[in-house]
């Protein structure tokens, strides 16, 4: 079966659906939201909510990972970011924070120009570690080879490989390009690594012994992939593919399970939602989390293909405070606009749709239903 469309006599394509093209049916049997278990475990690491912090210098500080930890989520350090960049970023986050529209993008490359410092990356790593709570970081591929053992002797329990795109197979005429799969099997660390997109280079992730794959490219609120580069992957059927290769590589390799990453599209709690229905075992969240009070952003959001030197795929976007990081995920909510409270409505869907844990919400009905703003 297929829902290719003809584009052209030249050209089709396949309908895919973004998160709100889709809708959660309830079943026959409702649930307590407190009897609801929306913990989730990677590799010896158990978190209490599904959630990932997306790493990126408008969301997550050394202060807001441990913030993160501590009420159950796991914070994720852009380890090439301002934090490994400079002693005190704080006076450039506050004038990122000030910058005229027309200005921001060259003052941030100007700013983003500084080298990383590995003993910044040590120093970083070993604050969080010393509050108690999973130590977690993140390279582009770009710079793994440089500094994977810096991170990796700073103490990091999860290592994220995160780029706008990322493929097993990277061919390059001008360097060695990182070869995943080796590089993977040599850490003595969980690896969770993406974005992937379709279910071919999600496979080929899984079978380089990552622990988890990051689903995503350029979905974010931040990003201008579609229109800079032409490229977009719909959130929905993109978890989808993801979550099918996860079931055949479960079969392919005799049960191993890789864990599937909603990495994009996810900034509200109806997102998270149908983010886990369409096969997701957590979020990695961005703009959600970049409107918490604590945020480094104070109030703006951007990601690093921002601030490319070459060719900027994303900018610094106004997403305003609602609320702490605790009220973001955890409530109450003080608006019906899923912005307060996301875990709490994650808990709500699954009890009001009969289902007590992650695993079993994965397999709730979902049907095709625009969502059109009103």
């Amino acid at each position: 079966m297929t829902n290719e469309i003809e584009i052209g006599r030249g050209k089709r394509g396949r309908r895919a659906y973004s998160f709100d093209d889709v809708a959660v049916v309830p079943s026959r049997r409702t649930r307590d939201p407190e009897e609801v278990s929306v913990g989730w475990q990677i590799d010896a690491y158990y978190a209490e909510l599904p959630v990932l912090a997306a790493p990126m210098d408008s969301v997550m500080s050394p202060a807001t990972a441990i913030a993160l930890g501590r009420l159950g989520g796991i914070g994720v350090l852009d380890l090439e970011g301002l934090w490994t960049r400079y002693e005190d970023p704080e006076p450039l986050l506050a004038e990122i924070a000030e910058l005229p529209g027309e200005r921001a993008t060259a003052r941030m490359q100007e700013i983003y120009s500084r080298p990383v410092r590995p003993d910044l990356i040590t120093e970083r790593l070993t604050q969080i570690r010393a509050s108690g709570v999973p130590v977690a970081g993140a390279l582009s591929p770009q710079r793994t080879q440089q500094f994977w053992r810096t991170v990796v002797d700073a103490g990091t329990d999860l290592f994220v490989i995160r780029g706008t795109t990322v493929s097993a197979e990277h061919v390059s005429g001008r360097a060695e390009p990182l070869n995943l799969k080796r590089f993977i099997y040599e850490l003595d660390v969980p690896v969770i690594v993406g974005g992937a997109a379709t279910y071919t280079a999600a496979l080929h992730l899984m079978r380089t012994g990552a622990a988890g794959v990051l689903v995503g490219f350029g979905g974010g609120a931040a990003h201008t992939t579609r229109t800079s580069l032409g490229i977009h992957a719909p959130m929905a059927t993109a978890v989808a593919d993801v979550a099918a290769a996860r079931r055949d590589y479960l079969d392919e390799s005799g049960g191993r399970y890789v864990h599937v990453i909603a990495d994009g599209g996810v900034g509200r709690s109806g997102d998270l939602v149908k983010a886990v229905a369409c096969g997701a075992d957590a979020v990695m969240l961005g703009a959600a989390l970049a409107r918490a009070s604590e945020a480094p952003g104070r109030g703006w959001h951007w990601g690093p293909e921002a601030h490319h030197p070459d060719l900027p795929r994303g900018e610094r976007v106004r997403v305003g405070t609602l609320g702490t990081l605790r009220e973001i995920l955890l409530g109450p909510g003080r608006a019906a606009d899923g912005t307060l409270n996301l875990v709490g409505a994650l808990r709500r869907a699954m009890a009001t749709t009969g289902y007590s844990d992650l695993k079993e919400f994965q397999r709730v009905e979902v049907v095709i239903s625009p969502y059109v703003p009103r």
